[in-house]
Formats: C-alpha cells, structure tokens, sequence
C-alpha cells in the first residue's frame, strides 16, 4: 500500500461496529481497540465529528458516533494513519 506514512502515535488498528441497542432505537457507530490515552480519544473524536458531520462522545477507551458511519468511519481511520481497520456489524 502506498498512502500516506502512519501519524506518530497513530493506532496500530481499530475495530468498527455498529451497536443498536441501549441507545433509545437510535444507531450508533463504535470505534474500539485505538489504545490511545484519553486525551487522544478526545482529539480523534473532535476530528471524527467535524470530518462525519455528526454527534458523538468518547465512552471508556471507545468513540461512540451517531448514526451508521462504519464505511465513512473505516476510510478516515485509513487516512488517519491506522493500518489495520476491522469492520464489524
């Protein structure tokens, strides 16, 4: 793969899922296994939502988006740096 080279301190990999339940009938999209420090959760979140256009929030180490973001969210995980990203249903 040519592309960009990984970010300093960018993810190894991600896992993407859509999560349907316990969100009052709403979707929402869930990025897990960053390992990043809270401090980066909340950066990439800033940049998640400004890029998607969409609400979201960081719960324990994952991102929780709005809605079914998981092909939007797997292309700006790639171009963020991260080389393996997994999308789950």
């Amino acid at each position: 793969g040519s592309g960009p080279p990984p970010r300093e301190g960018s993810p190894a990999r991600a896992v993407v899922r859509i999560e349907r339940k316990g969100r009052g009938g709403k979707e929402a999209t869930l990025v897990e296994k960053l390992d990043l420090p809270a401090a980066g959760l909340e950066a990439w979140l800033d940049d998640a939502k400004r890029a998607l256009g969409c609400g979201g929030t960081v719960e324990g180490a994952a991102l929780v988006l709005q809605g079914d973001q998981r092909e939007r969210v797997a292309r700006w995980l790639e171009r963020r740096g991260v080389r393996k990203v997994t999308v789950g249903t």
